[in-house]
C-alpha cells in the first residue's frame, strides 16, 4: 500500500534532537532501550540542537548530510528518530537517505507488533498500525490514476491510492467492531466478579518496572518476563488468595511510557479499561531508576487519560536489591499504608504487600467464632467454600464451633442466603468488624 521502499533491516542510525522550547524532552537512553527492545542494532547515534524543527526534514540540511554519511559508512538499513515525524517529513527523509525512516511512534508500534500474543492483542496492534498508516498513504501507485473523460481516455474512476484508503477504512471499521465485542465480554466478566464480590487489583506502572515479575511471584503464574521495554503487552488475570482477606483477581497490564502515542491509548482502551474498572491499583515503581519521579508523573498522565485517576492506589517500590534497601511499609499520619519497598526478583517484602492488600481491601472484616448446629451444615459448607474458616472444633453437644475471618459484605451475603439476620448473628458472635 505504500510507495516502494528499500528493504528494512536491523542496523540502525539513531537521531535525537533537543529543541529549546521543549518542556518535556525525550530521554536518549530510553530511546536506545526501545531500539534494542525492537531487535535493532544501533550502529551510530546522532544528536544536535535546534530552535525548532525543520518543516521539510525535521532536522537541518547539514544534519541530513551527516545522517546520510553515517548510513553509508555503517551500511545502515533504517534511521530511527526519537520524535514524532509528519508523513511528509518521513517521505522526504527516505527520499534523501535512500533507506527506511521510522519515528518514535512507528518504533513503539513495531515493538507492540512483536510482543502481541493473544488474538485481542494482535487486533489492537493492527488497529493502531492501520490508523498510523492511514496518514502515510501518498505518492504511490501512478498506474491507475483517474483519467480524463472522452473516447479512449476514460479510466477506472478510482486511483489505487483511493482504493487503498477505502480498504483501509473498511479494515479499521471491522477491527473496531470486533474490539467492541471484546470490550463487552470484558464488561460481562467484570460484572460477574462484582456479583461474586471478588475485588480486582491491577498492576500499573512505567514499562520495565518489574510488574510481570511481581505478578508471577504473587500468583505463581508464568507470564513472560524480560529486562526490556514492553515485555508485557497482553493483559493477564489470575485469581489469588490473600491471607486475612480472601480471594482477589490480580491483573497484569501493559507498561506506560513517556508520550505514549494516542493511537495506542485508543487501540488499547479495552485492555486499559481493566485498570480503569479496578477496585485498587498497585503502582509498581523502579526505585533504582534515576528518572523514577518523571516516570511516576508519566503514569499519572496515562491514568488520567483512561479515567483511572480517582481509583485508590498503593505504591510498590520495586528492585530494592539494586539500591541496598530493606523491605518496609511507609504509612501516612493516619496510619494508612502508602508505599511498600520490595524486591520481586528475590521475594523480599512480598508478605508486606499481602498485608497492605488485606488492609486496603478489607476495611470491614468480620473475625470471630460462630456456633452452628446440625441443621446449618449448608452454611458451614459455604464458609469452607469461601476459604474463610480459620479453625474449627466441636463442643460436647456435637455442635460446630468455627472461627471465621471474611469481609463483612461476604458475611452478610452468606447469612442472608440462609435467611439469617447478619446483625443478630454478629451480636451473638461478639465479632469485631
Amino acid at each position: 500500500m505504500l510507495f516502494e521502499r528499500p528493504d528494512s533491516g536491523e542496523r540502525a542510525v539513531l537521531v535525537h534532537m533537543d529543541f529549546h522550547h521543549e518542556i518535556e524532552r525525550e530521554d536518549p537512553r530510553e530511546f536506545e532501550e526501545l531500539v534494542l527492545s525492537a531487535g535493532g542494532d544501533p550502529v551510530a547515534f546522532i544528536g544536535g540542537q535546534r530552535s525548532s524543527p525543520s518543516p521539510r526534514f525535521f532536522v537541518g540540511s547539514g544534519k541530513v548530510e551527516e545522517i546520510r554519511t553515517q548510513v553509508e559508512q555503517q551500511k545502515a538499513e533504517v534511521v530511527l528518530f526519537n520524535h514524532a515525524l509528519s508523513p511528509s517529513q518521513e517521505r522526504n527523509l527516505e527520499s534523501e537517505l535512500k533507506c527506511r525512516v521510522l519515528d518514535r511512534t512507528g518504533l513503539i508500534l513495531d515493538i507492540f507488533a512483536q510482543r502481541a500474543r493473544t488474538h485481542e492483542g494482535k487486533l489492537q496492534v493492527e488497529l493502531a498500525q492501520l490508523q498510523h498508516m492511514s496518514t502515510r498513504l501518498v505518492r504511490g501507485w501512478t498506474h491507475l490514476e483517474r483519467q480524463k473523460g472522452g473516447i479512449g481516455l476514460r479510466g477506472p474512476g478510482e486511483t489505487q491510492l483511493e482504493s487503498d484508503r477505502r480498504l483501509l477504512r473498511a479494515r479499521i471499521k471491522a477491527i473496531s467492531k470486533r474490539l467492541d465485542k471484546v470490550r463487552k465480554q470484558r464488561d460481562q466478566g467484570r460484572r460477574a466478579r462484582s456479583r461474586a464480590d471478588i475485588p480486582t487489583v491491577s498492576l500499573v506502572g512505567y514499562t520495565n518496572a518489574g510488574k510481570s515479575t511481581l505478578f508471577n511471584t504473587l500468583t505463581q503464574a508464568n507470564v513472560y518476563v524480560a529486562d526490556q521495554l514492553f515485555a508485557t503487552l497482553d493483559p493477564t488475570l489470575r485469581r489469588v488468595s490473600i491471607p486475612d482477606f480472601g480471594p482477589i483477581v490480580l491483573a497484569d497490564t501493559v507498561g506506560f511510557i513517556r508520550h505514549l502515542p494516542h493511537k495506542l491509548v485508543e487501540a488499547f482502551r479495552a485492555t486499559l479499561e481493566e485498570a480503569a474498572q479496578s477496585d485498587l491499583l498497585i503502582h509498581v515503581i523502579d526505585c533504582a531508576d534515576e528518572e523514577r519521579e518523571d516516570n511516576i508523573a508519566q503514569v499519572e498522565v496515562v491514568l488520567n487519560e483512561i479515567g483511572a485517576d480517582a481509583i485508590p492506589r498503593l505504591e510498590i517500590y520495586n528492585k530494592i536489591d539494586l539500591v541496598d534497601s530493606k523491605p518496609r511499609i511507609d504509612r501516612d499520619k493516619d496510619g494508612i499504608a502508602r508505599r511498600v519497598w520490595v524486591s520481586a526478583q528475590n521475594g523480599s517484602g512480598l508478605d508486606l504487600i499481602e498485608q497492605c492488600l488485606a488492609e486496603w481491601l478489607g476495611e470491614d472484616i468480620i473475625h470471630g467464632r460462630l456456633t452452628l448446629d446440625v441443621g446449618q451444615g449448608r452454611l458451614r459448607a459455604a464458609f469452607y467454600q469461601q476459604n474463610v474458616v480459620v479453625s474449627e472444633r466441636y463442643t460436647e453437644q456435637g455442635l460446630s464451633d468455627i472461627e471465621i475471618r471474611l469481609p463483612k459484605q461476604d458475611f452478610c451475603r452468606l447469612l442472608s442466603a440462609e435467611e439469617l439476620d447478619p446483625q443478630t448473628v454478629l451480636a451473638e458472635m461478639g465479632a469485631v468488624s
